[in-house]
């Protein structure tokens, strides 16, 4: 018994060996310091969590982390990770020796210290992460998409000499400025882009900045796409100024490399404020024209040619055009011989490749013949023979005269809107066989898209604006005047009039951003249809004689826009005017399009109301209107699309035994035949019953500023719908519309506190909800606590593309679905900052193996961002907990499947139509 004991006083005395004071103050604070150490992870992890929220929300900005700070997070989570596992194998390791009987204090003297040495390094890198203040990021500068990829981009060996000779040229220390030129539609812009995209990867230059001058220069929009490529914001107004603060930001870039893209005359470096030659020998410039002597005199010595594609390059491109059918047995031949015909231009290959895309061989031939027996005529702007008979066959193979004629119309006015193009041929009578305005919309989108398909269109800012390849205008211009179709006119200080006889034959006359001058006492055309005038710069436009639409009986469409008249003809259609005597216009009683956009009028007077043939009114962006007639508006009987956007007007209610000294509302009610309306509204109480309620193709009607209460009729045929500060209103189903929105297409909600959801089903289940809704955005929504109470039905939200939610803090989940289908459709999904949300979506339990059975085919990007306690994509619940705010979903609804409507609350922002 005596020698157990000595043994075990042997053992305790090893344990301690050697027995100093700070051994063994490492042994009596065993305990604490792990208990120090767990609370050391946990300060660390909180530190780590708000750093990454910080770093999420600017990374979702586009913002660029500093390196400091993501090398910070990397080491915190490690070390946080080799805290928690030292704990771990402590627990483990720090057993009891002699049975149980006696501590291992040597192993815990060995913990202890290394818990101590822990807790320094995570109270270090806590210390560091305080340091940081606002410092996390830093703002970025977004690359060019181009740069980023070379898509659209043919890789044609005869034109790597060229790029290899511009790159040898922007290297040489001597050289600052670099010219290519060449005909329009050769592929300039194109190359350029290429080389810029090839010496960003090469490193070749700090910054690459790209902007197009084009024929008539905006100074400022350049120097304003110069400074946004290298994050300079320019407020100045004075041109001056701000090319002095462009060229000192431009003189600190070691190495950059600026592309002027499309210049047509000479444009001054200085005024625009950019530095080359010895003021700055890193600057260098690339430039692109059609003209040579255009770059010589802005100094360009090294100017390359950009040639045409040689025979094998040109197939290449044609047939990647036209589709690898042309290479059949029976046609390769006679399309081979098409491409030959083309001359190796990009844009003369592309265009002809479009048309002839799955034509016939007869039709093959044909073009065959043209190609190589071009009609005589004469060409502006140096369109070669190549190009004008490649692209007059394009023009000749659109089907119909009437879109040849729309093409030449395109041509007259690009770049515009459609809505414009429409007015235009409206007026023309290109719709002589349509009886509705609506049908004539339709026709004329039909025709815009077979000139898109056709390459002889472009899209210019969306779908609702055009614009033309140079070329492809000079050419249909030239086509224009040599068939005496139209005169045109664009961009020139100098030009003259056509002697009488080619007027006396011409459709159309163009002046367009051009100084008019000498206008002829009386117009001597007789055949004139269509007139444009717009001078150019013009403060005070010039006057029209009196007597100078005498001889112009067919005239059927008028746009002067910055001119003066006295008297108009009374044969026109259309008409868009921009200073006159309004009075004179209530002579013209066949007239059926009438525009002021933008103009400065005032008052429309009571002459307006004689124009009973009227079918359109123009009146956007008229901010002086203020009075119109009192039934002026209503006598237009004809009247079918009415835009009214951004207009002042003082609309009055009517009242019995009261006289009106403005227009009101009611009398659009009196309209038989309306489709289309635009307008903009103060408030809702000057609205009559009904207003919202009317059945129209299209309307964007805005109510704001002051008040607005949701009609007892619903808006249920709205397709796009906004709502922002929509007080006294829990929900959009049924608050706001009974029908389910049976046509709604685009819900935007935001800044309602008191939305608590979107579908409230306790409240009506006799409709599906939503069935045609194709994008819905909600956006703080602070007190949302669902999307919809119940769980989402089959059958509603079943054209669902887009969901985006943010800062909804209370949303716990997107949808609670009721089976696998629910949303098959959806593509996109976003939600960030929703703090309290738990899961993206939840399945109900009754759904046997919910989660593996659930799938979105269609998804295509996942946006998921500072939700902090999302767990799972998708859940299996069986109830949702209920709102704190709210009875239990399961609670009984009235008997009748109605609810009550209480009173609202004023609001300051309304819904708009589509």
């Amino acid at each position: 018994m005596v020698e157990s004991i000595v043994t075990v006083l042997l053992e305790v005395v090893k344990c301690f060996a050697p027995p100093t004071e700070r051994q063994l103050c490492y042994l009596r604070n065993y305990k604490a310091n792990f208990e120090n150490l767990k609370a050391e992870i946990d300060k660390l992890k909180d530190e780590s969590k708000s750093i990454q929220h910080r770093v999420s929300e600017a990374e979702r900005k586009g913002e660029k982390i500093e390196e400091k700070v993501e090398n910070w997070l990397v080491s915190a989570n490690n070390t946080i990770e080799q805290a928690a596992k030292f704990i771990e194998d402590g627990e483990t390791t720090s057993k009891r020796c002699f049975k149980g009987l006696c501590p291992n204090f040597k192993t815990r003297y060995q913990l202890s210290k290394k818990a101590e040495t822990e807790v320094k390094a995570l109270v270090e890198l806590k210390e560091e992460a305080r340091r940081f203040d606002d410092r996390i990021f830093y703002r970025t500068i977004a690359e060019e998409v181009w740069l980023k990829s070379n898509k659209g981009y043919e890789a044609f060996k005869s034109r790597l000499s060229t790029l290899k000779s511009r790159q040898d040229a922007l290297t040489d220390v001597n050289v600052s400025i670099v010219g290519v030129y060449g005909m329009g539609g050769i592929g300039k812009t194109t190359l350029v882009k290429e080389f810029a995209t090839q010496a960003s990867e090469e490193k070749l230059f700090d910054q690459v900045v790209f902007s197009e001058v084009s024929q008539t220069p905006d100074i400022k929009k350049i120097q304003g796409e110069i400074a946004e490529k290298l994050g300079l914001e320019l407020s100045e107004e004075a041109e001056s100024r701000r090319a002095s603060r462009l060229y000192e930001r431009l003189k600190k870039e070691k190495m950059i490399l600026v592309i002027l893209d499309n210049i047509w005359k000479y444009l001054d470096l200085e005024t625009v404020g950019i530095p080359f030659d010895d003021d700055h020998r890193g600057c260098k410039l690339l430039l692109t024209a059609r003209d040579r002597n255009v770059l010589l005199s802005m100094g360009s010595e090294n100017n390359f040619l950009i040639g045409i594609l040689n025979e094998h390059e040109a197939w290449r491109l044609f047939k990647i055009m036209a589709g690898n059918f042309v290479e059949n047995r029976e046609l390769k031949s006679t399309a081979t011989n098409v491409a030959k015909a083309c001359g190796g231009l990009p844009i003369a290959l592309t265009t002809v490749a479009k048309a002839l895309r799955n034509k016939e061989l007869p039709v093959w031939k044909n073009a065959l013949q043209e190609l190589q027996t071009p009609s005589e005529a004469s060409f502006d702007e140096g369109v070669p023979v190549e190009a004008y008979s490649t692209i007059e066959l394009s023009y000749k193979y659109l089907r119909g005269e009437q879109l040849k004629k729309t093409f030449l119309l395109c041509s007259l006015i690009t770049p515009t809107s459609i809505m414009d193009l429409f007015k235009y041929s409206i007026g023309l009578g290109a719709f002589e066989s349509v009886h509705k305005i609506e049908d004539a919309h339709n026709k004329l989108h039909a025709w815009v898209h077979q000139l898109r398909d056709s390459c002889l269109l472009l899209e210019d800012g969306g779908s609702k604006f055009f614009s033309m390849h140079d070329v492809v205008r000079d050419v249909a211009i030239s086509i224009a005047r040599r068939d005496k179709i139209a005169f045109a006119v664009r961009n020139e200080d100098v030009w003259n009039w056509p002697d009488a006889d080619a007027l006396k034959k011409y459709f159309a006359i163009c002046l367009k951003d051009s100084i008019i001058n000498d206008i002829p006492e009386v117009l001597e055309s007789t055949q004139l249809e269509f007139l444009f005038m717009s001078p150019k710069n013009s403060f005070v436009g010039p006057n029209v004689p009196e007597n100078f639409f005498k001889r112009t009986k067919k005239l059927r469409v008028l746009d002067l826009t910055r001119m003066r008249l006295l008297s108009l003809p009374s044969s026109i259609d259309l008409l868009h005017l921009g200073d006159m005597d309004t009075a004179i216009i209530g002579k013209l009683e066949n007239l059926e399009i009438l525009g002021f956009v933008r103009s400065d009028i005032v008052q429309l007077p009571k002459a307006l109301g004689q124009l009973t043939k009227l079918r359109l009114l123009d009146l956007r962006d008229c901010f002086h209107l203020k009075v119109i007639a009192p039934n002026v508006l209503s006598s237009l009987i004809r009247l079918e699309e009415l835009y009214m956007g951004n207009c002042s007007v003082e609309w009055e209610v009517e009242r019995a035994n009261s006289e009106r000294s403005n227009a009101s509302l009611d009398e659009l009610m009196l309209l038989p035949w309306p489709t289309t309306l635009e307008i903009d509204v103060k408030n809702d109480s000057i609205l009559p019953e009904g207003f919202l309620a009317r059945k129209l193709e299209r309307f964007k009607i805005s109510i704001g500023n002051e008040s607005f209460m949701p009609p007892k009729s619903g808006i249920n045929n709205v397709e796009y719908l906004w709502l922002d500060k929509l007080q006294g209103v829990k929900n959009v189903l049924f608050d706001l519309d009974t029908e389910g929105f049976s046509q709604l297409k685009h819900l935007h909600v935001q800044n309602n506190p008191n939305f608590l959801c979107i579908v409230d089903s306790m409240e009506m289940v006799a409709c599906e909800a939503f069935p045609l809704l194709e994008s819905l955005i909600l956006h703080n929504l602070i007190n949302m606590e669902r999307i919809c109470i119940d769980q989402l039905k089959v059958e509603s939200f079943n054209e669902l593309k887009i969901i985006q939610a943010y800062n909804c803090d209370k949303l716990s989940n997107i949808f609670w679905l009721s089976t696998t289908k629910c949303l098959p459709r959806l593509e996109r999904i976003a939600v960030v900052d929703c703090s309290k949300m738990k899961e993206i979506f939840a399945i109900g339990e009754e759904v046997d193996n919910a989660i593996e059975k659930i799938e979105f085919a269609q998804l295509r990007s996942l946006s998921l961002g500072n939700l902090p306690e999302v767990t799972n994509f998708c859940r299996e619940v069986k109830t949702p907990s209920a709102s704190p705010n709210r009875p239990s979903s399961h609670t009984s609804s009235p008997a009748n499947g109605m609810r009550k409507r209480t009173s609202r609350e004023p609001t300051s922002t309304m819904p708009r139509g589509k």
